[in-house]
C-alpha cells in the first residue's frame, strides 16, 4: 500500500515564483552574478519550492565577456516585463559606460511599470545615469562613491554593504551580494528559508545592510596606534580640502613632530607624502572613471592649480592626467 504524500502547507504553495533579471554590462563581475543566483538556486532548493527563476540577458542578447576574460552565454536580449519583475543591473568597478540609451530606455520603463530595480558594483552608475537614483540612498562599492558623487551630487551615496529602499536595492557587490540577497529572500519568504539557502551555502550568517564595507585603518595598513589611525581616517575623509600637519596634529592631539614621528616608524613615510599619494590615488579613480575635465580633477584631489597637479601626477604615475584616460 503506497503511502500517500503529504501536502505542502498552503502559504508554501500559493508562493508564485519571482522573476529576476540579470542585466549584464561590458563591466560586469562574474562573481556577482555567481553570487547573486547561487543564493535565488539555494533558495529554490530549501525545500523543493520554485520561489525564483531567473534571466541573464545583454543588451543585443550575444555573450559578454568581463574584464577578467570570462565569457558569459545570455538567455537573450533586454526582454518584455512585469510588474512583478526583478531586475538587477550588474556592473563593475572599472570604468562604466552606464549604459546605452536603449539600456536607459528599457529601465525608466521598467521603473514606470512597477518593477524592482537592483544595482550590483557598477550597475549603480546605469541607474544613476538614467535618472532613477535622484534623491534616493544608495549603496555603491567604495571604489565607486567618490565617481558617483561627482557624477551625480543629487544621489546619496552611503558607505554600506547595501540598501534596501522600496522597490531600489543597490549593492556594493562582491560578497556583499550574497548577504543581500538573503536578506531579500528573508524578506520574501521569511527566515527560515534564508537560513536554509545559507546553510547549503555554507555561509554562517548574513550581513545587514547597514554594515560599513571599508576596512578599519588597521586593516588596511596594519596600524594599531590609536591616533595615527584617527589621522589616517581624517586625511581620507578630507581629500577635496587637504587639512594642514598641523590641523591634523590638533584635531588627534599630538603635536607636529609626534605625528611625523609615528609616520616614520609605522609606515615609513611623511604625513605630506602619505597625504599626497591618497589624493593622486582619488584623482586616478575619477580620471579613469569619469568625464570630468582635468581641472575638475584637480581641484575634487585637493589641487588649486592644473599645471601643478599635472606635474605632481607625472611625477607620481609616469604619465599625464591626459595620457591617463582611457577615452
Amino acid at each position: 500500500m503506497t503511502k500517500p504524500m503529504r501536502a505542502l502547507p498552503e502559504a508554501v504553495q500559493a508562493v508564485p515564483a519571482r522573476r529576476c533579471i540579470f542585466l549584464l554590462l561590458p563591466t560586469f563581475s562574474p562573481l556577482d552574478l555567481s553570487s547573486a543566483v547561487a543564493a535565488l538556486e539555494a533558495a529554490n532548493k530549501h525545500d523543493g519550492t520554485t520561489r525564483y527563476n531567473w534571466r541573464v540577458v545583454s543588451e543585443d542578447g550575444l555573450p559578454v565577456t568581463a574584464p577578467n576574460g570570462l565569457g558569459v552565454a545570455v538567455d537573450g536580449s533586454l526582454p518584455d516585463l512585469t510588474r512583478g519583475d526583478m531586475i538587477f543591473v550588474c556592473g563593475g568597478q572599472g570604468q562604466e559606460p552606464g549604459g546605452s540609451l536603449k539600456v536607459l530606455g528599457w529601465l525608466r520603463k521598467a521603473q514606470r511599470m512597477g518593477a524592482a530595480l537592483g544595482a550590483l558594483g557598477g550597475g549603480v552608475l546605469a541607474l544613476a545615469r538614467s535618472g532613477l537614483l535622484t534623491g534616493r540612498r544608495v549603496s555603491a562599492h567604495w571604489v565607486l562613491r567618490a565617481v558617483l558623487a561627482e557624477a551625480h551630487p543629487d544621489v546619496e551615496v552611503e558607505n554600506s554593504l547595501f540598501t534596501m529602499d522600496g522597490k531600489l536595492i543597490t549593492c556594493a557587490g562582491g560578497t556583499a551580494t550574497t548577504d543581500m540577497m538573503l536578506n531579500l529572500i528573508s524578506d520574501h519568504h521569511g527566515a527560515a528559508v534564508a537560513t536554509g539557502a545559507a546553510d547549503l551555502m555554507v555561509c554562517s550568517s548574513a550581513r545587514k545592510g547597514n554594515q560599513d564595507q571599508t576596512v578599519s585603518e588597521y586593516g588596511r595598513t596594519g596600524v594599531r596606534h590609536e591616533k595615527l589611525a584617527a589621522a589616517l581616517s581624517l586625511m581620507r575623509s578630507n581629500l577635496e580640502e587637504p587639512l594642514t600637519p598641523g590641523g591634523i596634529s590638533d584635531l588627534v592631539g599630538l603635536s607636529v613632530r609626534q605625528l611625523e614621528r609615528l609616520f616614520s616608524k609605522y609606515l615609513q613615510t611623511t604625513p605630506k607624502v602619505y597625504y599626497t599619494k591618497l589624493r593622486l590615488g582619488y584623482a586616478r579613480s575619477l580620471l579613469l572613471q569619469t568625464n570630468l575635465r582635468i581641472i575638475d580633477v584637480a581641484l575634487a584631489s585637493g589641487f588649486n592649480s592644473q599645471t601643478h597637479f599635472a606635474k605632481v601626477y607625472r611625477r607620481y604615475f609616469g604619465k599625464s592626467p591626459h595620457q591617463e584616460r582611457p577615452f
